[in-house]
């Protein structure tokens, strides 16, 4: 999970507005004046140069929006913590201890409350359109591809065949820090503070607390670029955005500069990646399909599989013998190659090009399948799949 308001009232008369109007011709900057109750309705005037977001998915009868990594649920008007948690089936102390608030507190319409655990995904049965949680599009394509292949298979019955989750980007979730405002959070991940408000159920005034969860919006465009025009003669460099803009506003008293600095034994660790693919051992179950560093690990329902960086151009080899189940590509335009193997396994290449191969060809550890293709960073994604479920795959390369 992703761990990230100083809002002002401005007050003036003509003749300083006029000033302050002199200094803003002068700034390239996208400005966010906090002008509530100074015009009728306020505005925002850095929200039109903020990247553009997505709706909030829509939660099932319960109020539950589920994600591979963690759970929701949007508050009804009326609500208390109390009533949701029966609602959704957790205890109320346990459930108003991880969102920092007590369980008899009234909670606006569209508040999200953070899950402390997974509750019984949201399937038809609980009003929603499908079964289990949002997954990326990329993620379901591999998946469906996955079910046709066993479903080809005489040992799996296609009954055994899961319904097709919904899809979308997993949001980052933002626990409030001390000093932090809708604004300064808005600013961090460059969304708008009204997508912010619309997602989280925020109120006209924008009041967070401390250990609040949020949802920031998914970005569904990119923030429109300046224009760059040179300065006129004389003009001074830029000046930089203060560190308030984004960041949470120090606590007090402020340590002092000779405070000792953490050393390196308590550091967070960190994920081991860049390491160095090799040849498997003889006796693996599988070889790599490229050699190079691993630049992403597995984690279930993250990243079913691991990303091996390997230059563009390079022959893709098949992990293991097989039968070839599939080739088509998805929505983003990024290849897809399935092969089946004994035992109900399949391996997912995806991030190639110049396929070699063709469905129904049988394929043998080590052929050439095809190549890297041109993505930035240039790498192959390799799952391993047992059934409908990803694994580990590094438990059949070593």
């Amino acid at each position: 999970m992703a761990d990230r308001t100083v809002s002002r009232r401005f007050g003036f008369r003509v003749g300083t507005s006029l000033s302050l109007l002199a200094l803003l011709a002068g700034c390239s900057e996208p400005i966010d004046i906090d002008m509530r109750g100074l015009m009728n309705g306020g505005f925002n005037t850095a929200d039109a140069a903020r990247a553009a977001t997505a709706p909030r998915p829509q939660p099932d009868d319960r109020g539950v929006i589920s994600y591979p990594n963690y759970q929701v649920a949007v508050a009804r008007r009326g609500d208390t913590l109390a009533q949701l948690a029966s609602r959704v089936g957790l205890p109320a102390d346990e459930l108003a201890r991880y969102n920092g608030v007590q369980t008899g507190d009234a909670l606006r319409a569209g508040e999200i409350i953070a899950l402390p655990r997974r509750v019984a995904e949201p399937s038809p049965a609980t009003g929603a359109v499908t079964t289990g949680p949002i997954r990326p599009a990329s993620e379901i394509d591999i998946t469906t591809l996955a079910s046709d292949a066993i479903d080809r298979s005489p040992a799996t019955p296609a009954a055994a065949r899961p319904a097709t989750p919904q899809t979308g980007a997993e949001p980052i979730r933002h626990q409030v820090k001390r000093g932090e405002t809708a604004f300064t959070i808005a600013r961090l991940y460059n969304v708008s503070v009204r997508s912010l408000a619309e997602w989280n159920g925020l109120d006209s005034s924008f009041t967070l607390r401390e250990g609040q969860y949020l949802l920031i919006p998914v970005v569904t465009a990119a923030a429109p670029r300046d224009e760059v025009t040179p300065p006129p003669p004389g003009a001074g460099s830029r000046t930089p955005e203060p560190p308030s803009a984004s960041l949470p506003l120090p606590d007090e008293p402020t340590p002092p500069a000779a405070a000792p600095v953490a050393t390196a034994a308590a550091a967070a660790p960190v994920a081991n990646v860049g390491n160095q693919t090799s040849a498997s051992a003889s006796n693996a179950a599988m070889a790599f399909p490229v050699q190079g560093s691993i630049i992403r690990e597995y984690s279930k329902g993250r990243n079913d599989g691991i990303d091996i960086g390997a230059s563009v151009g390079t022959a893709v080899k098949a992990a293991a013998s097989g039968q070839v189940a599939a080739i088509t590509r998805n929505t983003e335009g990024i290849n897809i190659l399935v092969i089946r193997h004994p035992d109900n396994l399949l391996t997912v290449y995806t991030h190639v090009d110049n396929i070699t191969v063709a469905k129904g060809d049988a394929v043998s550890r080590g052929q050439s399948i095809a190549k890297v293709a041109d993505f930035e960073p240039s790498r192959v994604h390799f799952e391993v799949r047992k059934g409908f479920d990803s694994v580990d795959p590094m438990d059949y390369l070593r």
